[in-house]
């Protein structure tokens, strides 16, 4: 029997069933945690409530890659390019599942503002999909690079001790990078002023609200 070709109405379906499932908290790491060998230290309340502000920075960060993501893929026009998409959205599960997890052993949880940011960053990743492909990866350029620099932020305010915390930012700085590289070298244009500027602006809001809600 063929396989059915999937419309764009499944793939609006299977979009939304992502979105619920990473709202939730339901996706699960292909690839364990870099933190996984590593030993837990003692944190005193101070240090614990930080490092919880900051790796739910991170988790809000890989919600809006999913989200993204999935809205790119949605309307990109080329079928490799779709492929790079999914496959770079796949490996940014695992960090979203890593920082679930950590967020867990500090007693914390995630932003509640998740579904906010989600719905926001799909909505700008179908649109970059929508003028073009190369647009698309340069979006995917610009995030890589301003995720990459802010998680390098994250690793210096880290409590010294805290290495499991460390070993999650520094595999996920290192995909971000690849990301960036690989978007690049598939065509991913240089955005226009004032995008890349907008961007940051709009991260910042969202670090400074998911760091305490």
């Amino acid at each position: 029997m063929n396989a059915r070709t999937l419309t764009p109405l499944d793939h609006l379906l299977a979009g939304f069933e992502r979105a619920l499932e990473t709202v939730s908290g339901a996706p699960e790491a292909v690839r364990p945690s870099p933190a996984a060998a590593l030993d837990e230290v003692d944190l005193d309340e101070t240090e614990r409530r930080h490092v919880a502000g900051l790796m739910r920075i991170n988790h809000t960060g890989e919600v809006c890659a999913q989200a993204l993501y999935d809205g790119q893929s949605l309307l990109a026009r080329d079928e490799a390019t779709r492929a790079y998409l999914r496959h770079s959205a796949a490996e940014e599960t695992d960090h979203l599942a890593w920082c679930a997890e950590r967020l867990k052993e500090l007693d914390s949880r995630p932003s509640l503002l998740n579904p906010l940011w989600y719905a926001g960053s799909y909505a700008i990743g179908a649109l970059a999909a929508a003028i073009s492909d190369a647009v698309s990866l340069g979006f995917v350029v610009e995030t890589e690079r301003q995720v990459e620099a802010h998680l390098g932020e994250h690793l210096e305010r880290l409590p010294a001790q805290d290495e499991r915390s460390k070993a999650i930012l520094e595999q996920m700085k290192t995909d971000e990078a690849g990301h960036a590289l690989a978007a690049r070298q598939r065509g991913g244009i240089d955005l226009p002023f004032p995008i890349p500027g907008l961007m940051r602006l709009g991260s910042m809001v969202m670090k400074t609200a998911a760091y305490r809600v």
